[in-house]
């Protein structure tokens, strides 16, 4: 069987995309989302995604990790389908679209940067010191010093497995406050299990954490090891988040065809 398929790229944050609106990739299987993800065997890639029609929205997004299971929200996978969309022809000033977390709305600004609406945080849960709390998919946020000294894989493959998040476990990051408006993030993920360049919650995750408007709108902005995020906020009086949006670029990086057993 033969795939044509799309490879775009977050700040790092890379996914293979199937254009499924026919349905025609519907039925892959976990191991042979597995080879597509393998960067040895396969294209390569943290994620696999499919866009799917929906009668009532622009589209549908189906996210799967590398490691073939379907997973929770994937904010920089969310902004590079919005530009996957609109450079296919779904051509829109606002876009809405469904995740498995909800519905989302997305916009392209004038630099081809993707600005995407991610869900309202509730609450912010306390763990050992560290927080904990859920941007579309759990986040394990701890502040640090010297970010580029953390030994990331470890670390977080520890606090990922923790018996305390089972079964499913949780996204890991670390943080450092660079000033009152920017931060570093490095994060290790679930289903990737592994580092990545760039996570869209995560950083989502890691801004909220560090506010610096007590109250009102907040803007804070990222640096991962692929590049630069900001995460835009509301914090109300009830100690609730809402009007999040991230933003940040999405590209193409190139196209091609994989041949796959059925």
């Amino acid at each position: 069987m033969k795939l044509d398929f799309f490879k775009y790229q977050g700040t790092g944050n890379d996914f293979i995309i199937l254009d499924n609106r026919k349905g025609d990739h519907s039925t892959l299987t976990a191991s042979i989302i597995r080879f597509l993800c393998d960067r040895r065997f396969g294209i390569g890639a943290d994620g696999l995604m499919l866009l799917n029609s929906r009668s009532d929205y622009d589209f549908e997004m189906k996210y799967y990790n590398a490691d073939g299971n379907e997973s929770s929200m994937c904010g920089n996978g969310g902004r590079c389908l919005v530009k996957f969309a609109y450079e296919t022809g779904i051509i829109r000033t606002t876009y809405r679209f469904l995740a498995v977390d909800g519905e989302h709305e997305a916009e392209i600004d004038e630099q081809g940067r993707v600005r995407l609406k991610m869900q309202d945080v509730i609450t912010i849960n306390e763990f050992k010191g560290d927080q904990v709390l859920d941007t579309g998919s759990p986040h394990y946020v701890k502040t640090v010093k010297n970010i580029e000294e953390i030994d990331v894989f470890e670390k977080g493959r520890e606090l990922r497995n923790n018996d305390h998040f089972s079964p499913g476990g949780i996204n890991v990051n670390f943080v450092e406050t660079t000033s009152d408006h920017e931060i570093k993030v490095r994060t290790y993920e679930r289903g990737v299990e592994d580092e990545t360049l760039s996570c869209g919650t995560g950083v989502t995750a890691c801004a909220i954490v560090n506010y610096h408007n007590e109250f009102g709108f907040n803007e804070v902005r990222v640096q991962t090891r692929g590049g630069w995020l900001s995460v835009e906020f509301d914090r109300n009086h009830d100690g609730s988040f809402t009007n999040i949006w991230l933003r940040g670029p999405a590209e193409k990086v190139f196209t091609g065809t994989v041949e796959v057993g059925a």
